[in-house]
C-alpha cells in the first residue's frame, strides 16, 4: 500500500481470528499467507459498506485491518457486534498519519475511493465497480451483506450510482442530474475528479478506470 496513505489500524488476534474474519469480510482469507495482504469490504447485513479495508496477515493467529484515517472506531464497532463466543481480540493498532495531500493526488489519479468521500453509509460495493474484483470473493461462502453483492453480480445489475474518473475544465460544475464530484485535484489547465454518476448518465471527459496504482 502507498506510504502516503493516512490510515487507522485494527488488530484482530487469537485462535479464532482467521475463522471470524473470514465469516465477516467479503474476501476469502483462508489462503492468505503470513505477510500477504488483500483488499476487502466489511459490510452491514443489508449490503451497505461499513469500510473498505486492506487486510494484512501478520501471524498464524493475527491480522491487521487498515482503513482510511478516522474510520477505525467504526470498523472496530462493526467487528465487535457479531463477536459472540469467539476467541479473538479486537484492538487498535498503530496506524499512520501519512501525507494526506500527496495521497489525495495519488488516489484520484488511480480512481481509488475514500471513506467519507466516495464511500458513505449509503454506498454498496457495486457502485465501486473496479474495486469489487480486488475486494470480493464470489466463491468463499456466507458473510454479512453477501446476498446483495451476489444478486447484483449474478444479474449484471447496475447500481443506482457508479464511481467515475473525469477531467473537467477549471470552474466547471458537474450537472446535478448526472452526478456529483466527491474528490478533485488540479490537472494541467483543468481538474481531475472522482464523481458518483447516476445510472445511465454519460459524462463528458470520463476516463476509463484501470487497476489502482496503490503500491
Amino acid at each position: 500500500m502507498n506510504n502516503n496513505w493516512p490510515y487507522d489500524s485494527i488488530v484482530v488476534s487469537g485462535a479464532d481470528a482467521q475463522t471470524y474474519l473470514h465469516s465477516q469480510l467479503s474476501q476469502d482469507l483462508r489462503g492468505l499467507a503470513v505477510g500477504a495482504e488483500s483488499w476487502s469490504f466489511v459490510l452491514e447485513p443489508t449490503g451497505r459498506v461499513v469500510a473498505l479495508v486492506l487486510v494484512r496477515r501478520t501471524g498464524e493467529e493475527s491480522f491487521e485491518l487498515r482503513v482510511d484515517r478516522g474510520w477505525g472506531e467504526a470498523l472496530a464497532t462493526r467487528l465487535n457486534r457479531f463477536r459472540i463466543r469467539v476467541k479473538a481480540d479486537i484492538a487498535p493498532g498503530e496506524g499512520s498519519a501519512g501525507d494526506p495531500a500527496a495521497y489525495l493526488v495519488e488516489r484520484v489519479r488511480a480512481g481509488w475511493p475514500a471513506m467519507g468521500a466516495e464511500i458513505t453509509e449509503a454506498t454498496i460495493p457495486a457502485e465501486l465497480g473496479h474495486v469489487v474484483p480486488q475486494a470480493v470473493s464470489f466463491s468463499k461462502g456466507c458473510y454479512p451483506g453477501q446476498e446483495l453483492v451476489e444478486r447484483m453480480d449474478s444479474r449484471s445489475a447496475q447500481a443506482p450510482r457508479r464511481l467515475a474518473l473525469v477531467r473537467l475544465a477549471v470552474g466547471a460544475v458537474l450537472d446535478g442530474s448526472i452526478g456529483e464530484v466527491t474528490s478533485s485535484i488540479p490537472d494541467g489547465d483543468g481538474v481531475l475528479a472522482l464523481a458518483l454518476v447516476r445510472r445511465g448518465a454519460d459524462v463528458p471527459g470520463e476516463i476509463a478506470l484501470g487497476d489502482p496504482a496503490q503500491g
